[in-house]
């Protein structure tokens, strides 16, 4: 459970309105190919397709959910938003959030340790948006991008290059990191440590900000027993640790701009 929703969505919306900037602003410039990037930007953001899902599998919408649906439509739609229609956007926006809700449903069966989705939503939507701009790039769009759809079959294939080589990048860059912190740290917490909590295991602390006292603290060097100052603190929510390797986040978001890279050739 999030620890503070309002603090998510205001992260959401700082996050949506940067991506503007970042996506719109690739082009260099304040032409077409700019005006387009900012209306996908905004049109492929999945917030309504993930909430339909969360309603129609028996869940409730959230507004949690619904920020998840909109960073899932902004990540897919990096890699294209300056080669397909408005149209195509939509397309993606719908296709990323529908896989990454499935992912994030099953994920203790299908991706463990994926303590915060990031391969389920940044990594998958990355995916699917390098892939699905090589079948939807419109030269009436972009000069520049030529997809499946108007006729370049070929596209497909150069996406799917892409998305091989940023995944063997990352997967190399994890392994090489993992090592290098394996030999200052252990990488696993304890089982013990995990249903305690990584704030007091790792922190001493709980997550309103105080000290913890009582028996948790009692006897512990360096740790001395307060009351614990924030209005709205409750007993730490038992969370499992983060257990993603440190390069995976950074091989989702490179996914995320492999499209753009492998599409200078029409």
């Amino acid at each position: 459970m999030p620890h503070n929703v309002p603090l998510v969505l205001l992260g959401t919306g700082l996050l949506w309105f940067g991506w503007l900037g970042f996506d719109a602003g690739s082009a260099l410039a304040a032409g077409q190919t700019a005006a387009y990037a900012l209306l996908n930007t905004n049109t492929a953001a999945a917030l309504l397709v993930r909430l339909l899902w969360d309603q129609l599998r028996g869940g409730t919408p959230t507004a949690i959910g619904a920020a998840t649906g909109a960073v899932v439509g902004l990540v897919a739609i990096t890699p294209a938003c300056g080669f397909v229609t408005p149209g195509g956007a939509l397309l993606i926006g719908a296709v990323a959030s529908t896989v990454s809700w499935f992912l994030v449903a099953n994920k203790h069966r299908l991706l463990p340790d994926d303590a915060l989705d990031v391969f389920a939503c940044h990594g998958t939507a990355g995916v699917i948006g390098t892939l699905l701009t090589g079948v939807l790039a419109s030269p009436a769009i972009n000069p520049a991008g030529t997809g499946l759809v108007a006729g370049h079959a070929a596209q497909v294939g150069k996406q799917l290059i892409g998305v091989l080589a940023v995944a063997a990048l990352a997967g190399a860059g994890t392994f090489v990191l993992l090592k290098l912190t394996a030999r200052i740290t252990p990488l696993r917490l304890t089982q013990q440590q995990e249903v305690r909590g990584v704030d007091l295991s790792e922190h001493q602390r709980t997550s309103g900000g105080g000290v913890p006292g009582g028996a948790e603290s009692a006897g512990r060097p360096g740790v001395r027993r307060q009351r614990l100052t924030h209005p709205a603190t409750r007993p730490p929510t038992r969370l499992p640790a983060l257990r993603l390797p440190p390069g995976l986040y950074a091989g989702g978001f490179a996914l995320s701009s492999a499209g753009t890279l492998a599409l200078p050739e029409a």
